[in-house]
């Protein structure tokens, strides 16, 4: 991933085209308006447990307040069972996490539910998954998510995404690990975020070096080819253990 920074693709979003905000410096984020993985063939990875590459998608517990969000997180379940992406997720039957996960299912797709115990009864645990993984406390669940993922989207959600996706793209900062992470701007909902990160390179506190990992795309139809093309040309990953003896 060297020399890899952050970019917003110009991608035909739900309804329009991400207009970047006045004083938005698109140069700073290293805009290409080309689609690479629209051409990219599915890599077909797989994991050791299940056969098959798996997304770790991080999204709001609550619907929100557009029917967009829900459609959304339908459309890639759907997407996702489809093209034999396997889910990682955070275990809720609730908002926009149950909507994706019972796409998946119903398209005869793979479920891994993650959820630590003190959420079970909270986030209404979804027990149709096809794994469920019941930890200890929020860092073994989203040490669990990483380890059984081999890349991450973020739609969107609240505080508890925005921290989720803050927290893999620090990692991926840090050289921690290489999987690829994908930062789905329906609506434009993130472009608020990815001002604040062009505000942080301005003020020098993002540096050369430290590049914000991800790629963003405003459609979910985009989400799974940028996740086969990113894995495709990831040079090599960080392995696991190192992951938790360090973090």
């Amino acid at each position: 991933m060297n020399g890899y920074s952050s970019r917003i693709k110009h991608i035909p979003g739900l309804h329009s085209q991400l207009v970047a905000p006045e004083g938005f410096c698109k140069a700073s984020l290293g805009i290409d308006p080309s689609q690479p993985w629209l051409a990219a063939p599915n890599p077909g990875y797989e994991d050791g447990m299940t056969g098959m590459r798996h997304l770790c998608v991080y999204c709001g517990s609550g619907p929100g307040r557009s029917p967009v969000y829900l459609a959304a997180a339908r459309r890639l379940g759907t997407l996702m069972a489809a093209s034999g992406v396997g889910l990682v997720y955070g275990g809720g039957s609730l908002g926009l996490m149950g909507e994706l996960a019972r796409a998946v299912l119903n398209g005869g797709g793979h479920v891994i539910g993650v959820i630590p115990e003190f959420l079970v009864q909270r986030e209404q645990m979804l027990t149709e998954v096809n794994e469920l993984v019941v930890t200890a406390n929020m860092h073994e669940r989203k040490m669990t998510m990483f380890e059984r993922s081999d890349g991450f989207a973020a739609l969107p959600g609240g505080i508890g995404t925005l921290e989720e996706l803050v927290e893999i793209s620090t990692w991926a900062q840090l050289d921690r690990h290489s999987k690829p992470i994908i930062l789905c701007n329906i609506e434009k909902y993130w472009t608020p975020l990815l001002t604040l990160f062009d505000h942080m390179r301005r003020e020098k506190f993002i540096r050369a070096g430290l590049e914000v990992k991800f790629e963003v795309v405003e459609r979910v139809e985009d989400v799974i080819p940028a996740f086969d093309y990113r894995l495709s040309i990831t040079q090599g990953k960080v392995p696991v253990e190192p992951i938790r003896k360090t973090l």
